[in-house]
């Protein structure tokens, strides 16, 4: 049906912007693309809706509350967790062409990686399934010969969505 890919990085090193940039030009190839983004600060994601009715739904013990109307739909909850994989599979429901995945370093989904210092060079030997790497910053030839490297998001956006980089997920 669709592909699933993560954008990885340091903290502030441009994953976000990214994802914007490539969420925008797959929706004007007409792609429809769902994204999950890791909270990996501490304490729980904020929910900005407790004096709604989904807020007092969820306070009187419901596991999970669904605002759905006009278009929108809104699923919340303080009560559980899902692991990645539950997050896919839930997605795949929506029958997207790509999902986005902004963080879950550890997990195995072709990566790109967002370099932005000599110092953040150390997290490609961390990771796993790595598609290419963006950068601004010259970096050792074994790692040049290594990855597809990229100096500029657009024409990585290009050639990620031209190749259709991603796991396919039916």
């Amino acid at each position: 049906m669709g592909r699933v890919i993560q954008v990885v990085g340091y903290q502030n090193s441009g994953k976000t912007t990214f994802v914007v940039e490539y969420i925008q030009a797959a929706d004007k190839l007409g792609l429809k693309v769902g994204t999950i983004k890791h909270h990996g600060h501490q304490g729980s994601v904020k929910i900005d809706d407790h004096q709604k009715d989904s807020g007092l739904h969820r306070h009187a013990g419901a596991y999970v509350s669904v605002v759905e109307g006009n278009g929108s739909f809104v699923m919340t909850s303080e009560k559980i967790s899902l692991s990645l994989q539950q997050l896919v599979f839930m997605y795949h429901q929506f029958q997207l062409n790509i999902i986005v995945i902004e963080g879950y370093k550890s997990a195995s989904y072709p990566k790109v990686v967002l370099i932005r210092s000599i110092e953040d060079v150390s997290i490609l030997n961390r990771l796993v399934n790595i598609c290419c790497v963006v950068t601004t910053i010259e970096l050792p030839n074994d790692i040049t010969k290594k990855y597809k490297i990229f100096h500029n998001t657009r024409d990585t956006i290009e050639w990620l969505l031209t190749n259709k980089v991603g796991e396919l997920i039916e």
